[in-house]
């Protein structure tokens, strides 16, 4: 048995019950900037959403459920939201990725309504940071959930 340390016990511990928090204040984010503020999202942001939004509710309901096996079907939702995320964000930060791939239809991709720390911070990447969030939280609960599972088969083979 390995040492850990007690920090990542506690995120390993809480995994689910973190991530959900993370998912929860994410989609009220978005819902808050485009239902409060108007902010009419874009093709990629609809994309990142479709990704979010059940985050919320199956975790959500794991929660509830205390049930860690629905992390091997979160995680892909998180890190396939993360990755259009990161193109997103890198539209706006590389306009020959812009240029390469316009958004033809509503608001351009490329374009951000947050212009925080000299448009370093925009909306793509406050929700690449909570998908990464949210991965690294499932992750170490993962590993939670197999160090368990390890430790009950090592009890077992004591034990006969």
């Amino acid at each position: 048995m390995t040492a850990k340390s007690p920090f990542l016990a506690f995120f390993g511990r809480y995994a689910l019950y973190l991530a959900w928090v993370v998912a929860i204040v994410a989609t009220g984010s978005s819902l808050y900037l485009s239902e409060i503020m108007k902010f009419i999202p874009c093709n990629l942001c609809w994309y990142q959403r479709i990704f979010m939004y059940p985050i919320v509710i199956l975790l959500g309901i794991a929660c509830y459920c205390q049930d860690r096996k629905i992390i091997r079907y979160v995680l892909p939702l998180s890190i396939l939201g993360g990755c259009v995320s990161l193109y997103h964000y890198l539209e706006q930060q590389v306009p020959a990725l812009a240029r390469a791939l316009p958004c033809t239809v509503g608001v351009p991709c490329s374009e951000d309504y947050l212009d925080w720390f000299g448009g370093r911070v925009t909306i793509p990447f406050l929700a690449l940071i909570a998908f990464i969030l949210i991965t690294a939280l499932l992750v170490n609960g993962l590993r939670r959930e197999e160090g368990a599972h390890a430790e009950d088969e090592e009890t077992e083979a004591a034990g006969a």
